[in-house]
């Protein structure tokens, strides 16, 4: 009864290579997990991976890079340390990320130098950036920025002491935007934007306000630059980071409560025009936050997966015009 033999050599060749196969896979997905769950980061609190798992593609709306190759015109407005682009891809390992937008920082003025440079290592495929200019630079210029992946123009007028740009730069530049198929970002204190709520109902080209429009609490959803913004929404054209949780926060990590009530009030108000960025290096804070911390606050804000995904992947894509997600 040879034919009934029962024991290891009768067991088919396609079962063990699918037992292999699986195997295989298991042993993946714990070196996956694994990787992910301690990752040190410069400028960053913790070593924990995030709870939350990125979708692919998504995308870090709002960083910046600071290389020692590139002299600083400012270097006493915030200048930060181990926050170059091999140190931004700890966090992306981290955090999951593989998409980013880089911002150029005070320090640098109107060089955008740091920020193209920024660009081209992490791949034009992956990344885009956001510069900071005056009324006075060249369409040639302009275009040498487009051409290197700019997508914007940065106005950060929240500290006085230390802004590059004024107010009366904003509409000229706004023009100039606009034709480039470009957008202004804004970076004000809530009163500040209330003080120029004007100006901004007659700029030509799509607004980006940062960190959630700096709404200071408690009052939160509560001032008037939410209801300013609010009404910029439903424009059609005016987009928020829902970045920067720690800026304005009276209750401060790891729960950020007073943020609750902003961002999902931000999301239910134009969820296709609201996008995520993790700010680091942070260059605000002395003491730097937990990105994992910072990660998880979206699943807080956006419980729905699909939402998520709307936010981390495909706003970003209309945004700043990556290859549309499968």
């Amino acid at each position: 009864m040879k034919g009934n033999r029962i024991g290891p050599r009768t067991i088919p060749r396609r079962t063990i290579l699918k037992g292999a196969g699986l195997a295989a896979l298991g042993a993946t997905g714990i070196r996956m997990r694994e990787s992910r769950a301690q990752q040190s980061v410069p400028n960053s609190a913790g070593t924990e991976a995030p709870k939350l798992e990125a979708p692919e593609n998504a995308c870090d709306c709002h960083m910046h890079i600071y290389d020692e190759r590139f002299v600083p015109s400012r270097p006493q407005s915030r200048l930060q340390s181990n926050a170059s682009v091999s140190e931004y891809r700890l966090l992306q390992k981290r955090t999951g990320t593989t998409r980013t937008v880089v911002v150029t920082p005070a320090p640098y003025g109107t060089d955008n130098s740091v920020t193209l440079d920024a660009v081209a290592q992490l791949g034009r495929a992956a990344a885009r950036g956001v510069a900071v200019v005056h009324p006075d630079v060249t369409d040639g210029e302009l275009k040498r920025l487009s051409e290197g992946g700019i997508r914007g123009i940065r106005f950060t007028q929240f500290d006085p002491s230390t802004a590059v740009t004024t107010r009366d730069m904003i509409e000229p530049l706004s023009k100039r935007a606009n034709d480039l198929g470009w957008h202004v970002q804004i970076h004000m204190r809530g009163d500040q934007i209330a003080e120029i709520e004007d100006l901004l109902a007659r700029l030509p080209s799509p607004i980006v306000f940062d960190h959630m429009g700096r709404l200071p609490q408690p009052a939160g959803i509560e001032h008037s630059a939410f209801a300013i913004i609010r009404r910029l929404i439903d424009k059609g054209r005016t987009w928020v980071k829902l970045s920067g949780a720690y800026l304005d926060t009276k209750v401060g990590p790891p729960t950020y409560a007073d943020t609750i009530k902003v961002a999902p009030a931000y999301l239910a108000a134009a969820p296709e025009r609201m996008v995520w960025g993790s700010d680091w290096p942070h260059p605000t804070e002395k003491v730097k936050p937990n990105d994992a911390v910072l990660f998880d606050l979206i699943a807080d804000w956006a419980p729905d997966r699909a939402l998520r995904r709307r936010v981390l992947v495909e706003n970003p894509q209309a945004l700043y015009g990556f290859a549309a997600s499968g």
